[in-house]
């Protein structure tokens, strides 16, 4: 098994929540984003597989990642959420749905560093609120929340 470098996959998720922000706004082909994003990026900072993996899938499940975290937007729906936000959210979603090995404390805190990068000034504790409760959702056991 080989060892994951962290910072490479920070840096995947700082590039697909760019990526998937691009894709929001603009409509465009999410296969040209990601090879337009794969053919910048420089392989030994990112990891590449884990970006495409990333960006790929949560578009694909994207009306399952919806349903998921929707119900946790108290006081706006998602058309009203910062485009910035909801890459953020719908990401990290998709981390907690299908990406057991990282853990949901991990995946809640990336998601709020992006959000402090790209988001509103206090954009990252609305992301951090509708994520804590996706986690309790997506991974009952690992938040010791289980019924």
């Amino acid at each position: 098994m080989s060892k994951i470098n962290f910072h490479a996959r920070h840096n995947a998720r700082y590039k697909a929540v760019q990526a998937l922000y691009q894709w929001q706004l603009t409509g465009n082909s999410i296969v040209k984003i990601n090879q337009q994003f794969l053919a910048e990026m420089k392989p030994k900072k990112v990891d590449m597989e884990y970006f495409s993996d990333l960006l790929l899938k949560t578009v694909d499940e994207l009306d399952r990642i919806d349903e998921v975290f929707t119900p946790f937007l108290v006081d706006r729906t998602i058309q009203e959420l910062n485009p910035i936000e909801l890459a953020v959210i719908r990401l990290a979603t998709f981390e907690l749905q299908h990406c057991p090995e990282v853990p949901y404390r991990v995946v809640v805190n990336e998601a709020i560093e992006l959000t402090k990068t790209f988001g509103a000034q206090d954009g990252y504790k609305y992301v951090n609120g509708v994520l804590d409760k996706c986690a309790v959702k997506c991974r009952p056991l690992e938040t010791n929340h289980s019924q």
